[in-house]
Parts: C-alpha cells; structure tokens; sequence
C-alpha cells in the first residue's frame, strides 16, 4: 500500500508535498519545546540552587522521544495532521506546584503523571468523554486556560528579571528594565509577538535565537564555561518514575485527578478546534474521526512519563501546519520523524547556561501564556455563577502561586455557587463527585510551617 492510498491523500485532495510542507512548517512551530521543557522541567533546581529539579540533559532526550513518537503514532495510528509534545502550562504546573511548592520528588510527580495518563487512557478507550465535558461547564474550564496563560506571563515576567518576586514588604516589584538580561528578554518577545502577528511559523524559536543573539552581544554567558558537547545520559531519567510511590502521598492522589483533568480539557479543547480548522466535521457541523487522536494523546502522555517528561497532549500549534495545507497523517509522520532526527543535537543543547536557559524561556512563556488566555471569549463575566467560578479559579492559581490549587478550589466552589445562586439543576451530578475528590487536595496538602 502506497502513501497516497494510506494516507487517503485523494479523499482530501491534497499531495505528497504538500503534506511534507505541513509537517516541516508544524515542527517550525513548535520546535521551540525542545529547550523551553527542559529548561521549566530543570527550573527548580536553577531557582533554588539544590538538586530537585529533573536533569537538563537527559530531558532535551526524553522531550524529542515523546513528541517524535506520539506525532508519528497520531499520524500513522490516527491519521491526522496533529503533532504531539509535552504541554505548556502541564510542565510549569509539574516544577512550579508538585516539585518546587509541594516537594515532590520529581520520581514520585512522574508517577502522579503516569497515573493522570492512564484514567485518561481508559475514559478514552471507554469513550465517556462525553460526560465529563457536562460535568464541568466550558467557562469553567476555559478558566483554567486562562488562569495558566496568566501564571506563564508571570513566571516569564520573573524568568526575565521584569518582575521580582518574594520582595520583602511586597508580594512583587518591577525589576531594572535597563539590566542587559531584561533588554535581552524584551527584545526577543518583542520578535516572537511580532512574528505571530504575522502568523510565521518558528516564531516562538525565533523569539529565543534572537534572545540568544542579544545575550551574546551584551557579554550574558550563553553557553556553560567548558563549552565541551556532551551527550547526555537519558538513562537519568528513563523509566525513573515512582509509580507506586506517587500512590503513597496522600496529596498526590487529589494531585492525580488535576493532572488528568487538565491533560483531558487541554486536549479536548485543542482537538475540537483543529478538527474544525482542517474541516473534519459532518453536514451539521459536528467533529467526527477524531476518537483515535484521543488515544493516542492518553498513551503518549504514559509513555512521555516512562521517557522522563510530563504530561503529553496535542498541540495547537499544529494549525500551522494546517494552514498550509495538511490534512492526513503524513504531514503528521515528517513532523514526528523532524523531532527524532533532533535527538543528536541534544549534545548542544545541553551545553548552553541554565541561567540564559532561564532568561530564553520568558520569550516563549509570555507568548503561549498570551495565546492560552485566547478562551477568554467563552466566559460571561454577566453572568454571577460564571463570574464568581471564574474569579475564584484564576485567583487561586496566581496568588497562591498553584494552578493546582485554584483547579481544585474552582471545582469546590462552581456546584456550590450555582446552588447558592439557586441553578442547582444546573450541577451535573459528576460534578459534586469531582468537588469532593477536589475537596482532598486541600486536606491533604503539604502546607508549609
């Protein structure tokens, strides 16, 4: 059997390279997680001077591994032109709440990752998806987007030295826009905002290379003083997650159900719109054919755990790459196949400063924080259920500095709001299930003394 026969080029009216297009223009879009996962993944570790953060290194690895094999597997299994990679917003949640805010070893937060996949996998396979998409409203869960979108502008903001957190007498300040680093940083969102506005793909990599460039020029040490490429060792991290262990914290267990939560609604949501986008839908406008990429996204994000990264889903940026024309799952297969050949650059990559590591980042976390609170769209601040629920989730997210917690107070807060509101018919029964395993997070939390 033929490309073009497997692939049903034909049915979409579409060619070879055309497709070969799409899956090089995608891989553009969203080649820039190759160093931003990594670096949030190791973040702890450079914010606190100790050893708790996952390995730089051997993440750049396991970070090409997932996205090459969970694309290639949406192409070849699902046949769509949708590329897969570890989340924005699931790895900050993964350094910034589990592993910096709660203490979770990284092993055990792998774990807690591994787990989320697999109740994913099984609603998935079950095809009860359905239901929880009742159980939580769309603004509440466009609440969660945005609530993440914001924390990325603020860790980016924090990355690059715009803001200073932990300041004694205030919660934060403006930092001194005039230091090389901040000009840096500004520089290259600058470039990258620009550059979406244009909607040109690369723009996010093309955002850090110019931070890169400026770093450079203003003497910022880029690359690690011995400047030798090493390849790193991915068995630091491969197959290093606790699985059993992650069953054993009682915090993790509520931790488990944000986790899958999340990966489900980011997924759902992103699916949908490029299902739409690339014109999967019936005469009536409803998605179809889209089941398939629901396993994958599930699988992968198991997978992604065992390789040594977190949560691993669909990525919207693959609407580049439908913007250029793909539509089967071969544009899918060049995409995939683009991440594993960047596996021996990962020598280079290694060698660069985790202190630039973290001032390139800020470029790529205000980007994808602008473009996650896009959802903002679906939420009426007129209506009171809406507008309390919604408040309350983006609240607690940034001003306890846990994305966690405020996905946990929201579903806590939204039943009880509509019932106060006297719209308790409006409360899916599901939803007073998740509020009291949500409730458990804030019981069993590692509070700090």
């Amino acid at each position: 059997m033929g490309l073009r026969s497997y692939f049903e080029l034909d049915k979409y009216g579409t060619t070879v390279r055309r497709e070969v297009l799409a899956g090089v223009t995608t891989f553009l879009a969203m080649a820039y997680i190759l160093i931003v996962n990594p670096t949030i993944l190791h973040m702890p570790t450079i914010l606190t001077g100790k050893n708790i953060g996952m390995p730089f290194g051997p993440v750049i690895i396991a970070t090409a591994v997932a996205a090459g094999l969970a694309t290639l597997l949406t192409g070849i299994y699902a046949k769509k032109p949708f590329a897969m990679a570890p989340y924005m917003g699931e790895n900050v949640l993964f350094a910034f709440t589990m592993v910096l805010g709660m203490g979770i070893a990284w092993e055990k937060a792998l774990g807690a990752v591994f787990w989320g996949g697999v109740i994913f996998l099984i609603i998935s396979l079950l095809g009860v998806r359905t239901i929880l998409a009742r159980a939580i409203p769309s603004f509440l869960a466009a609440s969660w987007s945005v609530g993440i979108g914001l924390f990325l502008i603020f860790i980016g903001f924090a990355a690059a030295g715009i803001s200073l957190p932990n300041v004694p007498g205030a919660p934060v300040k403006i930092g001194n826009l005039a230091t090389p680093s901040v000009v840096a940083a500004l520089t290259g969102t600058a470039v990258t905002l620009a550059l979406l506005i244009r909607r040109i793909p690369g723009s996010i990599l093309a955002g850090i290379f110019v931070t890169m460039l400026i770093s450079f020029l203003m003497g910022i040490p880029v690359v690690k003083h011995d400047g030798v490429p090493t390849f790193p060792n991915w068995g630091e991290v491969l197959g290093k997650l606790d699985i059993i262990g992650a069953l054993q914290i009682p915090a993790l267990i509520p931790m488990i159900l944000v986790l899958f939560l999340v990966d489900t609604f980011d997924t759902m949501g992103t699916v949908v719109g490029l299902a739409v986008k690339a014109g999967f839908v019936d005469e009536k406008g409803r998605v179809v054919d889209v089941d398939r990429v629901f396993h994958v996204d599930a699988l992968s994000t198991v997978l992604g755990a065992i390789f040594g990264t977190s949560t691993v889903g669909t990525f919207i940026e693959s609407a580049a790459g439908i913007e250029e024309g793909g539509r089967t799952g071969l544009s899918a297969v060049v995409t995939g196949l683009l991440f594993l050949a960047m596996i021996p650059l990962a020598a280079f990559i290694a060698m660069l400063n985790p202190k630039f590591l973290q001032l390139a980042s800020a470029p790529a976390l205000i980007a994808v924080g602008i473009l996650m609170m896009s959802v903002i769209r679906n939420i009426d601040f007129n209506d009171i259920v809406q507008a309390i629920s919604v408040t309350i989730a983006i609240s607690f997210m940034l001003f306890t500095f846990s994305i966690a917690i405020g996905i946990a107070a929201s579903l806590v807060a939204y039943p009880l709001i509509a019932a106060a509101a006297g719209r308790v018919k409006e409360v899916h029964p599901v939803a007073w299930v998740l509020a009291a395993l949500s409730a458990l997070l804030f019981v069993f939390y590692p509070y700090p003394h």
